[in-house]
């Protein structure tokens, strides 16, 4: 996950999204690091390679098309869910800050496709997600494979106990066990005819 990241990872982290050969696409973070200071930033997508064609994306003006693009009420809403599912993995007896804003760490708009890509991913209701995965896939380069959860049972949290409670994190891709799958198909050098 190191090599991942360019760095050791600085909170506890689960695989919520895999390669089909089980490959990390996108870790579930947990709301705090492991120094306590907020982590707000709950799915972070740690594929190189889609990664570098998000960047591509946003470098072509991709997050103010994608803000233009999406409904605005159906975002804020996103981002509520983002942080209601996070914060509900923060205790209710922690003292000190608190992870705040929804995906990305930000209340509205658009800060970052990365982050809500891998926010839908791993399963969320993110129409930027659901954006920036269609122009992903509209070249016919990336398949998404999704595996979910069954709903949870009546009083059941779909959510992982707070930290520090005896449980595995989840995100709502993963709770079965099985992460949502991604292939990715290499693109062709610059230049080349791709053959």
């Amino acid at each position: 996950m190191a090599a991942l990241l360019g760095r050791a990872p600085q909170c506890a982290f689960a695989v919520a999204v895999a390669h089909d050969d089980g490959r990390p696409v996108v870790i579930a973070n947990a709301p705090l690091l492991d120094d306590g200071r907020p982590m707000p930033t709950r799915y972070w997508l740690v594929d190189v390679e889609l990664r570098r064609r998000v960047s591509q994306l946003e470098g072509d003006g991709g997050v103010r098309a994608a803000e233009a693009a999406v409904d605005a009420a159906a975002l804020a809403a996103a981002h509520d869910r983002y942080a209601a599912e996070r914060d509900a993995l923060v205790s209710q007896d922690h003292r000190g800050p608190r992870p705040t804003g929804g995906v990305g760490g930000t209340a509205r708009g658009v800060k970052c496709l990365h982050a809500h890509l891998a926010h839908r991913l791993a399963g969320g209701d993110d129409p930027v997600g659901d954006w920036v995965l269609a122009r992903l896939t509209d070249s016919g380069d990336v398949s998404i494979i999704e595996r979910f959860a069954p709903a949870p049972a009546s009083g059941q949290s779909a959510l992982a106990p707070a930290i520090g409670e005896a449980a595995p994190m989840s995100s709502p891709a993963s709770a079965s066990g099985e992460p949502t799958q991604v292939k990715v198909r290499p693109q062709p050098l610059e230049g080349s005819d791709g053959g």
